[in-house]
């Protein structure tokens, strides 16, 4: 296993995980760095092992921070966190595919791009919809658009797992995917 291959999860003091989506994971170097600056505590360890000229130790593959980080209260308006808000889904259509967002009260008519106003949509519906409002297009999201908490993205993220998802990771995550070994 090259060590590329083995990020450390990083965990709050409080044992959670810093973000799900995207995870938390820091790249082996980062970790190693924040271990020796004596800012982590290491929590499960990879059987790979890493060596300097003086020493050798195996690589973290979780670790929690020794001081607590005080989530932010409201996420960033983001593409990104619109589409997850949104489970990456159109929502006028559902499709998952070429996604945009679409602003329920056009630009062109005084709407602002802000979350009660924005929606996930398919370019398709977004073309559809044009510069109209929802309801002269006869297009109702299926969702009410809504500023999320960072709880509210947190659990959304839940449901994304990534690709790879190492065993030590068990206790602290909490999706249906299996784990790698």
């Amino acid at each position: 296993m090259a060590p590329e291959t083995c990020p450390a999860l990083v965990l709050n003091a409080d044992y959670r995980p810093l973000s799900y989506f995207p995870l938390s994971l820091w790249p082996w170097q980062e970790a190693v760095k924040a271990v020796f600056m004596d800012r982590v505590n290491i929590v499960s360890e990879y059987d790979r092992v890493v060596h300097s000229p003086t020493m050798s130790f195996r690589l973290p593959s979780v670790v929690s921070l020794k001081r607590y980080v005080q989530p932010s209260r409201r996420p960033a308006f983001t593409r990104f966190n619109v589409f997850l808000r949104d489970t990456f889904e159109c929502q006028y259509c559902g499709d998952e595919k070429d996604l945009t967002f679409d602003h329920l009260i056009p630009r062109s008519r005084g709407g602002l791009t802000s979350w009660d106003n924005v929606v996930t949509a398919c370019a398709p519906c977004n073309l559809l919809k044009g510069g109209r409002l929802a309801r002269d297009a006869g297009m109702f999201p299926k969702v009410h658009p809504f500023e999320p908490t960072v709880a509210d993205l947190q659990r959304a993220g839940q449901r994304f797992p990534p690709n790879h998802l190492h065993a030590s990771w068990r206790d602290f995550l909490y999706w249906d995917t299996p784990l790698e070994p």
